[in-house]
């Protein structure tokens, strides 16, 4: 595909400056919860990786994506096509990575707690 096609339709500046907006608001939203989980005094196991991990492979794509889409050549069709298959890759590798943390936090509770009268 030819980067400087000139029959290549621009992407609007509105639509572009909202999907800005959303990736720049998930990714604030990814952040913060990365931020409260680091400051959870419960301490960290080894296996809590399987959740930071994708978490924080995610929102380097989201912040990846962002940083394109920043970028003037955002305009184009493709590059903004990319930015978004990227934010869209990191945003559902964040999510599978809260989805662990609750599950680990869940059966992290779930083994420490006893049944009343058992």
């Amino acid at each position: 595909m030819d980067e400087h096609n000139p029959k290549e339709e621009p992407i609007e500046t509105v639509f572009r400056n909202g999907t800005i907006t959303v990736v720049g608001i998930l990714l604030a939203f990814s952040l913060g919860f990365v931020t409260h989980w680091a400051a959870n005094p419960v301490p960290w196991r080894f296996y809590d990786l399987f959740a930071v991990v994708p978490i924080l492979v995610g929102i380097a794509s989201q912040m990846r994506a962002l940083s394109l889409l920043l970028d003037m050549s955002s305009l184009r069709r493709h590059v903004y096509e990319r930015a978004n298959r990227i934010f869209m890759a990191g945003l559902i590798l964040t999510a599978c990575g809260v989805g662990s943390a609750i599950l680990l936090d869940v059966f992290e509770v779930a083994s420490t707690v006893t049944l009343p009268g058992a």
